[in-house]
């Protein structure tokens, strides 16, 4: 059987008093979406600073691709990142860069490639998310949807084996938050990658998630797919539910 792509078991991190991760407990395996909801403040971008050791928990493990991240030294550490994709809430694009230089950027360690080969991984980035006419562009001249869909070219171009997005469809309308869910599912389909969406919008839950765990107070609340719990007799978890239909 293949190792878990991540696996999280009793993770518990603290700022000062604040306990913020009490007991966080799952694991993702290849190609499969992991939601993980939950509302503003309970801790989910912590939670995936921790999984990529940018964040040292105070107790439990952290395996990723097997490895226990604790004790990897830097240049290992690093070596497992090259492995992980982020798609930042804000896209961090570099404004000062072009779309073409933004995308080439990641690449620039990659002494080996040509700027032929660098040129086909940019365009063909830019293919899989429908921009590739935002070659030429600086950031300030795309939308906000547009500005997320380059935000994850420049994740796709290392071929990574997981993605980590944070809250990928906040202060965007509906249909562009649709539409990077479903760029969020293409991405999936085509390069069987493993994902984790941190987010506390429930549409973009629903269309994501192969598995979902819900946060509250430190703790995973509750774990299944979207239709189990979305029957969930919790009034808290329905809370989420309950907006949709509104």
């Amino acid at each position: 059987m293949e190792t878990a792509i991540a696996e999280i078991t009793h993770l518990k991190k603290s700022f000062g008093t604040n306990q913020v991760l009490k007991d966080i407990n799952f694991k993702i395996e290849k190609g499969e979406n992991l939601v993980v909801l939950g509302k503003s403040g309970s801790g989910k971008s912590v939670l995936i600073k921790c999984l990529v050791g940018l964040f040292e928990p105070d107790g439990g493990e952290v395996l990723l691709f097997g490895q226990n991240i604790a004790g990897l030294n830097d240049e290992k550490l690093n070596i497992l990142r090259k492995k992980v994709g982020f798609l930042f809430q804000s896209a961090a694009l570099y404004d000062s860069m072009s779309v073409r230089e933004n995308l080439e950027f990641p690449l620039r360690d990659l002494k080996s490639k040509s700027k032929e080969e660098i040129n086909a991984l940019v365009v063909e980035s830019l293919n899989n998310v429908g921009l590739e006419g935002a070659i030429d562009k600086m950031p300030s001249e795309l939308s906000g949807g547009m500005r997320k869909r380059v935000g994850l070219a420049r994740t796709l171009i290392l071929k990574p084996e997981i993605i980590l997005y944070d809250e990928p469809t906040t202060g965007l309308d509906p249909i562009t938050s649709n539409e990077i869910s479903q760029l969020i599912l293409d991405v999936q389909k085509k390069y069987n990658t493993a994902s984790i969406v941190i987010t506390h919008d429930i549409e973009c839950a629903r269309l994501t998630a192969n598995h979902m765990i819900i946060i509250k107070d430190g703790v995973v609340l509750e774990e299944g797919t979207f239709e189990e719990i979305s029957e969930s007799k919790d009034e808290w978890i329905r809370s989420f539910f309950n907006k949709r239909k509104e």
